[in-house]
């Protein structure tokens, strides 16, 4: 679509482009600056289009020829300038720093960003990131997130695979308060693989020999530290179990795995063949 200048517009576009053949005194130029932008925001203000604003203003030496970012991280330079020119400017007069920054905060990394600008050519753009807490497993996707449970990216770089990964609905809500307490338990949460969430209402313990921890709702983190205490003891979690069930109070079942089911029951049956043998030869 072509856009027709006004009047103004056109006179404006001519003094450019005489500014740029002539070299003016110093005051001049300045004051032909300063009548320039003057009348470029009141264009902007007007209601014109983004690309008749920049025709006017480029000739004029207001293009954005330097962009200055700050705070990134996860994002690249290559993203954010993206996301600028996403908004349709090409000149300093059109560029609405209000939309700028709502472009860029849609971003997956960025938490927060200011835009602001500096005539005659310059942007500069400060940004916050969002920091990576923990990966999600949702159903059969996972994604990182951060310490209020809001999904960031989905996961799929390796260096993220030491972030702690937690399973379940409710999971990624309930997971920094949750990890910020079993922190008092630094020897159990190191062996944990995975923090599953069950019924949005309590937590398992995964560990990496696959033995599982299952939590009460209430008083985890004290079963969670008897548990820890059983086994600096008598070395429970390298038994041959499958799961510790502490979700009755003020009990611990253990589940044994098959072949220690295996063992246990032969042990059972010899221990009766021995009492059997005995009551036999005990003279009447």
């Amino acid at each position: 679509m072509k856009f027709r200048l006004s009047v103004a517009g056109r006179r404006l576009a001519a003094v450019g482009e005489s500014l740029s053949r002539l070299r003016a005194p110093r005051f001049a130029t300045i004051a032909a600056l300063l009548l320039s932008s003057t009348a470029l925001y009141g264009m902007a203000i007007g209601g014109h289009t983004t690309s008749v604003i920049d025709t006017v203003a480029q000739p004029l030496g207001f293009s954005i020829d330097r962009i200055d970012v700050s705070g990134n991280g996860e994002t690249s330079e290559i993203d954010v300038l993206q996301a600028l020119w996403g908004t349709g400017a090409q000149s300093l007069p059109s560029l609405d720093p209000a939309a700028a920054r709502e472009a860029l905060e849609a971003m997956p990394w960025i938490e927060t960003a200011s835009v602001s600008k500096t005539y005659p050519d310059r942007v500069e753009i400060k940004l916050s990131e969002r920091a990576p807490f923990a990966v999600w497993q949702k159903g059969r996707e996972l994604f990182i997130i951060d310490r209020e449970g809001g999904e960031i990216m989905p996961y799929g770089a390796a260096r993220f695979a030491n972030l702690p990964f937690v399973v379940g609905a409710g999971a990624a809500k309930n997971a920094a308060s949750f990890l910020d307490q079993l922190d008092v338990l630094p020897e159990l949460r190191a062996r944990v693989k995975a923090y599953i969430r069950v019924g949005d209402r309590r937590w398992d313990l995964r560990l990496e020999n696959g033995v599982t921890i299952r939590l009460p709702e209430d008083g985890a983190i004290e079963a969670a530290a008897e548990v820890s205490r059983m086994d600096r003891d008598v070395g429970l979690l390298s038994r041959d179990i499958l799961a510790v069930d502490m979700r009755i109070a003020d009990r611990m079942v253990v589940k044994l795995t098959p072949d220690a089911l295996v063992r246990r029951d032969a042990a059972l049956k010899e221990r009766e063949k021995v009492i059997k043998r005995s009551a036999k030869e005990k003279p009447v």
